[in-house]
């Protein structure tokens, strides 16, 4: 009998709500002991997983408000038991003096700081692992910190706040002006502090607790000391004490934000420094009487200049005080100079018409009387060249080596020397003398290399100089004595010299010194060709050499020097000129014999002596030839005899008659020469030299009326100069007002000399009248009339 199966259809029943197998009050209760457990250390017996269970279930089953809360009381309640246990009992009593234990005390309270902090760390770290489904779920949903932020706002409010937060601030400031007195602390313990405060955020604030509660303190304290520590060396140190101690304050700070305080706190901690320490005190300290900056320079003081040039660089004011300082510095020195030049020539003033020097040709011999060094103005002109030089040098070497060559020192280097060496009118003098006693003499035995620094120090004086062109006198007239006595040791020194002054001045300003080289080299061809022509006609009595000068290229200042010639030279002279004229048509030549100088063998009673003396001299001896040794010459017959000038006839019978080597008898005797003096041949003249020199066309100081005369001269010069600088400009632009053509004549003519305003309108004026310039109808400005 056959069955029927019946298909009976699986009932899917819906999932069965999960229902916690604990209750929430006991999931609660034990995640609260474990916690506990993990405050009290002892995590490694628990179960991560179970704990991670517990605090999962209580958000899911929406407690999740109730474990958030009950974590941060927990929390707490650790952070103020550990507060109690660590902080409190190492509270520094206060009542301490000593330093030693004052910073023992405070390293305790930072380490117990350290201590609770690492511990609060190490648990939170570990309840972050576990709350990790609250952090992702609860938090978020609700708006409130996760559970490590939320730790570290709790360790905020329950550890930094009173009376911990002041103990803690004292603390590091007692470390830190203990270490400022001198002592040693341990840097470990403060930067442990320091960086548990910047991990402490200030809510709704953005800065942290550093920068809140002890940065503000650090700094208000150190307002203080500092303040107050820069009168106390002000009062205990001289200026290079003063230096060093604020430059180890400076590196003690540096080292110290380095070590241990936050790295932002060192540009406000180093501008109290600067402020209090520097800024306050720049002026003081640069003058301090007995150690200031003069002080320091005079006694070659380079590591403590170079640290003064460091130290002022740091503020604001701090160049402006040292350049003005130093300018003045400088311009003391050269006052100084000028004073005691100005001193010495003012006592001068009357012996302008002594002896020059009298040489020999073994080497300079002393001559008696004052002269025995040299002419006393001549000695004060090289040394006021030299001690200039020697100041130079002297901040040169400051500046480059203790100021590091800072381009604003040098401005001001330079504007110092320049407004004092302008101060002495008789600077372009001075310098050119001292080029010229170097170039005549100075630069024997000396290498090329010592030639060039002898040079280049007086061009480095030059180049301060306005008056540039009263320079270019003086070194005109300088020159042309050593070229035509043969005084120049080396002729490539003085091309040398040359060529550094068109370095700085141009092509112009050399042009017509270079012409008198060129006038030697011609003259000497002359005087071979002239030698040749004589072999081969009746040659003069006196042997002749003649250089032949084009005045328009030298000084002929001398023309004026007037002299008879006796018959003997006129005939040599004649007899060069029909030479000279045969060759050169439309050319006239002027004798300048004040220029001259001649080897003459004399005959005295015991011996003959070969003598060097001036051309007048010579005319001058010539005129005894014929004179009986017992007759005599008045001052008044050499007079006529020779048309020589008083004042140089005087300068001449002085050399021959007053000097160390006597040629002339003068009656009666002395060293002054007057109108009734007499003169008579010295045949007992004696001398253990053979050749003997007399020299007195020799560079010296000119005399107050020589200098007015030269000035005079400058003046005109410097009026044709302004003229044809008004004339070369009116020309180019037409058209200029009046101001303006003044500041463009300035510019032009400052390479060689500052012109006045006032000289520039009077110049205007006259070339107005000639008809060169006109007027405008607004009476500001000028036209050019073509």
């Amino acid at each position: 009998m056959a069955s029927t199966r019946r298909t009976v259809k699986t009932k899917i029943k819906p999932p069965r709500k999960h229902e916690s197998e604990v209750s929430l009050d006991e999931m609660w209760s034990s995640l609260s002991a474990n916690i506990r457990e993990i405050h009290d250390q002892n995590a490694s017996n628990l179960s991560f997983e179970e704990n991670y269970r517990y605090a999962y279930n209580m958000v899911l089953y929406k407690n999740g408000a109730v474990l958030y809360k009950g974590v941060c009381q927990l929390v707490a309640e650790n952070i103020d038991r550990l507060a109690q246990c660590e902080i409190v009992p190492v509270f520094p009593s206060g009542s301490s003096k000593d330093p030693v234990q004052q910073s023992q005390e405070g390293e305790l309270l930072l380490k117990a700081l350290k201590r609770v902090w690492d511990f609060h760390i190490g648990n939170m770290s570990k309840l972050r692992d576990i709350l990790k489904y609250m952090d992702r779920v609860y938090t978020k949903a609700n708006d409130v910190p996760e559970i490590w932020d939320a730790g570290l706002d709790l360790f905020l409010k329950h550890i930094i706040r009173p009376p911990i937060q002041d103990h803690l601030v004292s603390a590091v400031l007692s470390l830190i002006q203990i270490e400022r007195d001198g002592y040693v602390i341990n840097r470990s313990a403060v930067k442990e502090c320091v960086d548990v405060l910047l991990q402490l955020s200030v809510e709704h604030d953005g800065r942290n607790v550093y920068k809140r509660d002890l940065e503000p303190a650090v700094l208000k304290a150190s307002e203080i000391f500092y303040s107050a520590e820069g009168k106390r060396l002000l009062e205990t140190c001289d200026a290079p004490g003063y230096l060093r101690r604020v430059e180890a304050r400076f590196e003690s700070e540096e080292a110290r934000t380095h070590h241990y305080l936050y790295s932002q706190t060192g540009d406000p901690l180093r501008e109290i420094l600067e402020r209090d320490l520097l800024t306050q005190n720049l002026s003081t300290v640069i003058s301090m009487p007995n150690s200031g900056l003069d002080v320091m320079v005079d006694l070659d003081k380079l590591e403590d200049l170079n640290r003064l040039y460091r130290l002022f660089s740091m503020v604001p004011n701090g160049m402006p005080t040292l350049r003005r300082s130093f300018k003045d510095s400088i311009l003391r020195r050269g006052r100084e100079i000028n004073l005691a030049s100005s001193s010495a020539d003012a006592g001068q003033d009357a012996d302008d018409g002594d002896l020059n020097d009298v040489e020999t040709t073994k080497g300079k011999a002393k001559s008696q009387g004052r002269g025995a060094t040299g002419p006393p103005m001549l000695a004060l002109a090289l040394t006021w060249v030299q001690h200039v030089l020697d100041i130079k040098d002297k901040f040169d070497c400051i500046w480059e080596r203790a100021f590091e060559s800072n381009r604003e020192l040098e401005s001001s280097l330079n504007e110092a020397f320049e407004d004092f060496i302008n101060l002495n009118e008789k600077a372009p003098e001075y310098i050119s003398l001292f080029i010229d006693e170097n170039l005549k003499k100075g630069l024997k035995g000396k290498t090329d290399m010592e030639v060039d620094l002898v040079l280049d120090k007086t061009i480095t004086v030059f180049r301060y100089i306005t008056e540039k062109d009263a320079f270019e006198r003086y070194y005109k007239n300088h020159l042309a004595k050593r070229l035509l006595l043969g005084r120049s040791v080396s002729d490539d020194a003085e091309r040398g010299m040359l060529a550094k002054l068109k370095v700085e001045c141009g092509y112009q300003f050399t042009q017509k010194l270079e012409g008198m080289f060129h006038d030697m080299k011609i003259s000497a061809d002359t005087m071979q060709a002239y030698r040749k022509y004589l072999e081969g006609t009746s040659a003069p009595e006196v042997e002749i050499s003649v250089t032949v000068m084009t005045s328009t290229f030298w000084p002929m200042s001398h023309s004026s020097a007037s002299c008879i010639f006796p018959e003997v030279l006129t005939r040599a002279c004649k007899s060069f000129e029909q030479f000279y004229l045969s060759r050169h048509s439309g050319r006239r030549l002027a004798w300048q014999a004040s220029l001259g100088n001649a080897d003459i063998r004399i005959q005295f009673k015991t011996k003959k002596h070969d003598v060097n003396v001036s051309t007048f001299g010579l005319v001058i001896l010539l005129l005894f030839e014929n004179v009986a040794n017992d007759e005599f010459l008045t001052y008044e017959e050499l007079k006529t005899a020779t048309s020589i000038p008083d004042t140089e006839l005087q300068r001449q019978l002085q050399s021959l008659a007053c000097a160390k080597f006597k040629i002339l008898k003068k009656h009666p005797p002395g060293r002054d020469i007057h109108p009734s003096d007499s003169f008579s041949f010295n045949n007992d003249f004696t001398s253990p030299m053979q050749k003997i020199k007399i020299s007195t066309v020799s560079a010296k100081v000119e005399t107050n009326k020589e200098r007015k005369e030269t000035r005079d001269r400058i003046d005109e010069d410097r009026q044709h100069q302004i003229e044809a600088c008004i004339v070369r400009i009116m020309k180019d632009r037409k058209h200029m007002t009046h101001n303006d053509l003044l500041n463009e004549v300035t510019r032009q003519l400052a390479s060689r000399f500052q012109p006045n305003p006032q000289n520039i309108k009077k110049r205007i004026e006259a070339l107005i009248d000639r008809e060169y310039l006109e007027r405008c109808e607004d009476r500001k400005s000028y036209n050019y009339l073509a």
